[in-house]
């Protein structure tokens, strides 16, 4: 896939599936209205969305660039992407979602999306050893198991991997 189109549909599957996940459902939830909370639960949840934010445009640009396509299983990637977040967190982009969703819990002081970011992160995880995973595996057989084996699947490693 050239650049240009791996850009497109990136952007579009950025809007559709996070945009969705961590914008209009949450949107649904809390209308945007900030409930009752400390300032700095406010400051901590901005800075999560902010840094959650950044973590999912920096992982859908490798894809683009690094990988030669999309993070949307219709047009995946050539190559397997090991560099930047992923090389202390094979799931980044997940991940980030996740930490958008718990951080507009904190800015909006709504409890409703702590329990969404868990149903959320449940259906992550369980299409990531469904799908995700075993299509790795196939695809890419001997680079993603030296990743499997060095990178965890949600807890960011300390130290980034070198390997690759």
């Amino acid at each position: 896939m050239n650049r240009s189109s791996a850009a497109l549909g990136s952007v579009l599957f950025l809007v559709v599936a996070p945009g969705t996940l961590a914008g209009l459902i949450p949107w649904w939830f809390t209308g945007w209205r900030m409930g009752e909370a400390p300032t700095l639960q406010r400051i901590a949840g901005g800075v999560l969305i902010a840094l959650g934010f950044a973590l999912l445009v920096e992982c859908f640009g490798r894809f683009v660039v690094q990988g030669r396509g999309t993070p949307a299983p219709l047009a995946p990637p050539d190559r397997l992407v090991v560099t930047g977040a992923y090389r202390r967190v094979r799931n980044p982009m997940y991940v980030a979602v996740v930490a958008m969703i718990l951080g507009q819990a904190a800015l909006f002081a709504d409890l409703r999306l702590l329990g969404y970011a868990a149903l959320v992160w449940l259906g992550f995880h369980l299409w990531v050893l469904a799908y995700e995973e075993p299509t790795l595996r196939r695809s890419f057989p001997t680079d993603y198991a030296r990743f499997v084996a060095a990178v965890p699947r949600w807890i960011p490693r300390l130290i980034p991997w070198r390997g690759g």
